[in-house]
């Protein structure tokens, strides 16, 4: 059973929209999921850290990684530990500071991650496929407003 066959006729409908958004993303990362392991043999995590990687062509710290994913430190350990050991990524020291490292892409993981992305994208594109170019645009747009709404109160002081 999805998360909206949770949802009735007689919940609001914000609820009912809350939970068809976390089924549609569900069952597009399981399909993103599922790809990424039969084409390059990899996982939707090691992906999410090479994507910040590459962003970031300086390297990050590992506890910059970790709030950027959102994820523990032994996490990011140890997806970090098996990229070093395949070559794609490595450890550098960071001047002034002993006991910490920056990791970065190799020139080998750079290629890959841009081939993986290349095809994550294109997989992302065929997710949407039902709908119109204007309904993506309209999507988004109402998506922002949502996440605007949601930012604000966040910010907003506690009662």
């Amino acid at each position: 059973m999805d998360m909206e066959a949770r949802a009735h006729s007689e919940h609001p409908e914000a609820l009912r929209l809350w939970l068809r958004l976390l089924t549609c993303t569900q069952l597009v990362e399981k399909q993103l999921r599922s790809r990424l392991r039969e084409r390059f043999d990899t996982t939707l995590p090691r992906f999410d850290l090479m994507a910040q990687l590459e962003r970031a062509p300086e390297g990050l710290k590992m506890n910059e990684l970790s709030r950027r994913m959102m994820v523990t430190g032994g996490n990011v350990t140890g997806i970090t530990d098996q990229l070093v050991q395949e070559g794609l990524v490595d450890r550098v020291d960071v001047e002034g500071d002993r006991r910490a490292y920056r990791v970065r892409l190799t020139a080998r993981g750079r290629k890959q991650f841009h081939d993986m992305a290349q095809q994550h994208e294109q997989w992302v594109v065929e997710a949407f496929g039902g709908l119109s170019e204007k309904d993506v645009s309209t999507l988004h747009r109402l998506l922002g407003r949502v996440k605007e709404t949601m930012v604000a109160r966040s910010q907003e002081p506690a009662a």
